[in-house]
This record gives C-alpha cells, structure tokens and sequence, in this order.
C-alpha cells in the first residue's frame, strides 16, 4: 500500500481529497500547515505527496524545497487555485513532478505521479486555444512578483502600476 501525504488548509478539500485516496488503496497522511506536514514525513516517510501552493505561514514551494532535503525521492505534485507560469516553474525547479491548478481530481492527481501509465491524458479542443488577454496578463502579473521575491511594492514599481491596483487585481481569482 503506497503511502500518500495530503497538505491543504482548506479542510472540506483535503477531506475529500483523503477519502477519494483511501478508496482508490492508499495509505494516507493529512495536514494542514507546513509544521504539520513537516512532522509526518519526519516521521512516516511517505513517497508521494500532494501539496497546495498557497497556506498560511510557508508557502507550498518552502514545503516542496525542505521536504526533498529530508526525503529526496519524494515525488510531489503541488495543487493551486492561484496558478501560474512562474509559479508552475518554480515548483518544477524546485523538483516538483507536476503542478495543477485545482480542482483537481485524484484521477489527474495520480496520472500526475505517472503511476498510471495505460492511460493517456484527455487534451480537448478547448486546452489546444490561446490564453485569454486577463489570463496572460495575470501570468505576467505573477512571474514579476515572483522576480521581486513577492514584495507588492516593487512588482507594481516594475508594472508601472500603483501598488493598491495591483493589490486589488491580486485579489481576484485567476481568469481561466
């Protein structure tokens, strides 16, 4: 039985997500904070693990670069509502295996980890269609504050935009 490790802050998702893991045979591990997930790969060692990019305290990506340094063949695939290019390659640098935006469900998860090979991904007419202009402008928006190590004042310094707009478009959600 593969053990799973699950982090995300939202507890109705991670519910669900754990319940949809355990049906499918996995053995899994839930938390919901970066010192929470810390804690169980200290202990339990699990070899896959599913985190979100966005919680309080540390981020996705800190929990992605200090869970490697303790279990280096840990395959991690990080979740996010708030998706991105650069965080995408971010977390791909990091040594993410995959990165998707959810909902995401445990089916794409697990083709994710490549665990199932017989079966090939669904790429539908409307993934083949360019972005939409908010889309490319939201990934641009992202890939400067991740450039300025997240600091609003100097990405909206770099836009050319004040700094309560570009709080304000950080706000809302990411255009699909």
């Amino acid at each position: 039985m593969e053990k799973i490790l699950l982090v995300d802050d939202e507890q109705f998702f991670l519910d669900r997500m754990n319940r949809a893991f355990i049906r499918r045979g996995y053995a899994t591990y839930i938390a919901s904070s970066y010192d929470e997930a810390m804690d169980v790969i200290e202990e339990h060692q699990p070899l896959l693990a599913v985190f979100d990019l966005k919680m309080p305290g540390k981020s996705g990506l800190q929990l992605l670069k200090d869970a490697l340094k303790r279990v280096p063949e840990l395959s991690i695939v990080v979740l996010t509502g708030y998706g991105s290019i650069a965080t995408a390659t971010e977390a791909i640098k990091l040594g993410a295996v995959s990165y998707l935006a959810k909902p995401a469900d445990v089916d794409e998860i697990i083709i994710a980890f490549g665990d199932d090979t017989d079966r090939e991904p669904d790429f539908s007419q409307e993934e083949l269609l360019p972005p939409s202009l908010a889309r490319v402008e939201w990934e641009h928006i992202q890939r400067v504050l991740t450039d300025c190590d997240d600091n609003i004042s100097c990405a909206a310094k770099k836009l050319g935009i004040h700094r309560r707009t570009l709080q304000r478009k950080l706000y809302k959600y990411a255009p699909k």
